[in-house]
């Protein structure tokens, strides 16, 4: 169990801690890159995780899913690599599907990985307790870049912000071989990765619980996800100093790193419980962005605790009604809903924003929490009606 956390902690905190995340839009403008030209690098970064999200899982499921997390990092590693060495739109646009490339084969592995090895110490009970660490992990990872950057970037500016993030990925591909791994793959015949994808979501399809949990993810995951991408323009628009906006947004990655460690706490929910947490993380958000002061950052804060903590329960949900043959398939699949919920909620919140404020928009995609959260307690009222 030690090893495996410890493993699991050290491979999450370096997979995030990439001090490029703060500066890389700033690379590509200064490598002259219009804005249109970005936004087309953003699209093909997004393209390209859904595109594989789901074939990469099954393929988790048909070979050793420990190999595949170690390769992914070192697919990111050669991207960064290529965007400090030869800045430009094209090194930009082959480092950005490799970035891609790298999260798809890690995404959905990790996770089953990870179940199937707590199961097989007797501990799957503890998933939700040792994944919400993980997922403060990450967390704490990506703050520790932002405060970082700033001073690696002075010292030798983006070459030495890109180098310390390729280090931080050969670390993670490193630790990655570290994992334990006991299942064995199923790698020839009928037991392809094909075929491991047919029956995945021949399974989903079959049984209602797994497609509800498969439907569940990317209804939490989705919106706060994409929201985060906007939070330093709405905390700009209090009206606060410039050098106030990083320790504000820091607040909020805070309140979402809470949520992660509550996760063991939390995991008796149920599913009415569920929906209260996401209700009650639905009026902070709504509340917080309207107010417009520092405090309404708090409580901001506070609602992305919720929705991180939701995100984590979700996860546990889909991992106690899957089969561990094809888990990291169907994880992923969720994974793309995931994607595909968040690339639609960047596109609504760009034509929105066009007319809206920013604290507006933030209260208006409030909206399909409680949306979900009405889901759930129908569910659960039909449910025990059934009994």
């Amino acid at each position: 169990m030690r090893w495996l956390t410890a493993t699991l902690y050290g491979y999450a905190f370096l997979d995030d801690f990439v001090l490029l995340y703060p500066v890389y839009a700033l690379l590509f403008s200064d490598t002259g890159l219009s804005v249109g030209q970005i936004s087309s690098l953003f699209a093909l970064w997004s393209i390209t995780g859904v595109l594989l999200e789901v074939p990469s899982g099954a393929w988790a499921d048909a070979v050793s899913r420990r190999l595949l997390l170690w390769i992914g990092p070192l697919l990111t590693a050669a991207g960064f690599a290529l965007w400090v060495i030869v800045p430009s739109y094209w090194a930009f646009a082959v480092g950005f599907v490799l970035w891609g490339t790298g999260g798809a084969l890690a995404s959905g592995a990790l996770e089953a990985l990870v179940y199937d090895e707590l199961d097989h110490l007797g501990a799957a009970d503890r998933y939700a307790r040792v994944m919400g660490r993980t997922r403060a992990a990450r967390s704490v990872a990506t703050m520790a870049s932002v405060g970082l950057a700033g001073p690696v970037f002075a010292l030798g500016g983006y070459r030495a912000v890109g180098a310390a993030s390729v280090l931080a990925c050969l670390l993670a591909a490193a630790i990655a071989t570290r994992f334990p791994e006991h299942r064995v793959p199923q790698v020839s015949g009928d037991d392809g990765w094909a075929a491991t994808l047919r029956t995945g979501l021949a399974e989903a399809r079959a049984d209602r619980s797994v497609r509800g949990a498969l439907l569940l993810v990317p209804a939490v995951g989705a919106v706060w996800g994409a929201l985060d991408e906007y939070t330093p323009l709405l905390v700009r628009d209090l009206g606060v100093a410039e050098q106030t906006v990083p320790y504000l947004i820091l607040l909020i990655w805070a309140g979402a790193t809470s949520g992660s460690l509550l996760a063991g706490a939390a995991e008796r929910l149920g599913t009415v419980g569920l929906a209260v947490l996401l209700t009650g993380g639905a009026l902070a958000l709504a509340a917080g962005a309207v107010a417009r002061t520092p405090a309404g950052v708090g409580l901001v804060a506070l609602a992305f605790g919720a929705f991180q903590l939701a995100d984590v329960l979700a996860d546990v949900r889909l991992q106690h009604r899957i089969d561990d043959t094809r888990r990291a398939t169907l994880t992923s699949v969720a994974g793309l809903g995931t994607d595909l919920g968040t690339i639609a909620v960047y596109g609504a919140y760009g034509i929105l924003g066009t007319t809206a404020s920013h604290g507006t928009l933030f209260a208006l995609f409030a909206m399909p929490y409680l949306v979900t959260a009405l889901v759930l307690v129908g569910g659960a009222r039909a449910a025990k009606a059934q009994l």
